[in-house]
């Protein structure tokens, strides 16, 4: 076996399983990035322990695909559209009511799915009136059965990019507060102080809410829509939400402070929405000189 592994051809067919789905068609990008990550860390802990004279992948030469780092502008949704779909999820009975809290949190605060289905109750800071404040401070993504420790199908993490007991505030619009506190008057929380959970029990899943929200696209949408990538999944509401900030004029500091993302990111993945504010930033700076200019005057 160690043998094999060392042979070009072997190493080379692996990489190309690597690179595509079950069906065969190609893997996305950074699908095959980390699948190859974890492949080569496999390998360097078989080096380590001197089951391996080398690491085999060091011998292929394999270009990365490249993977695809700014947002498709067709998948934003506006205000309006955003504020449709979630009408359309309240609709859905009582599991719409309890969900529409949770599609709320990735639009108006830019939450992943997995930092929203660990919010608790004692995170939330919200008034009567005004502005309130979340306090994030862990996530919880569904990973698979097989891949945890415990064999339960997801794994309580620390915020993506974050130091473990790391906190992120995140300052919430009045919309979301109201939608948070007729939530817990209605649905209260479960055991543990959690604001959303499954149907029966333990953490929120993507196929349960992804159902709730694909219902709700066509219920919305025109067909033609449906078939776009418009609000195609739910993680489209945190790029329309980061959208609308920088769009309102919003920092690219604050907005990638609230959205748990580095400024560099931001600047590399919404591009094409910056690119939009250009022609607004040269005015504001022409009338910042032509202010300056006034006062230098004098009377």
């Amino acid at each position: 076996m160690r043998e094999a592994l060392f042979e070009v051809v072997r190493m080379r067919t692996i990489l190309e399983h690597l690179a595509s789905r079950q069906d065969g068609k190609p893997a996305a990008a950074n699908t095959f990035r980390r699948r190859r990550a974890v492949l080569s860390n496999c390998l360097r802990l078989a080096v380590e322990q001197e089951l391996l004279p080398g690491n085999p992948l060091h011998r292929v030469h394999w270009e990365t695909p490249k993977a695809v780092e700014e947002l498709d502008v067709r998948s934003v949704a506006t205000p309006a559209q955003a504020r449709a779909l979630l009408d359309a999820v309240r609709a859905q009975g009582p599991r719409g009511a309890h969900l529409v809290g949770f599609f709320a949190c990735i639009y108006y605060a830019a939450m992943r799915p997995e930092e929203v289905s660990m919010l608790s109750a004692d995170q939330c800071d919200l008034p009567e009136e005004g502005w309130g404040r979340l306090l994030l401070a862990g996530a919880r993504p569904q990973v698979g059965s097989g891949w945890t420790d415990d064999g339960k199908p997801y794994e309580e993490r620390q915020l993506k990019h974050r130091a473990r007991r790391a906190v992120r505030p995140v300052p919430i619009p009045p919309v979301l507060v109201a939608i948070l506190r007729t939530h817990l008057d209605t649905c209260g929380t479960t055991a543990e102080g959690r604001l959303f959970s499954a149907v029966r029990g333990g953490p929120i899943r993507s196929q349960e809410y992804g159902a709730a929200w694909k219902e709700a696209r066509r219920k919305v949408l025109t067909a033609a829509q449906v078939a776009s990538p418009l609000a195609a999944i739910p993680y489209d509401l945190r790029h329309a939400c980061v959208s609308f900030w920088l769009r309102s004029g919003v920092s690219l500091a604050e907005t990638a402070r609230r959205a748990g993302q580095s400024v560099a990111v931001l600047q590399r993945y919404y591009a094409k929405v910056l690119d939009g504010e250009e022609a607004k930033m040269n005015v504001l700076i022409e009338r910042g000189l032509a202010e300056h200019d006034d006062k230098a005057e004098g009377p």
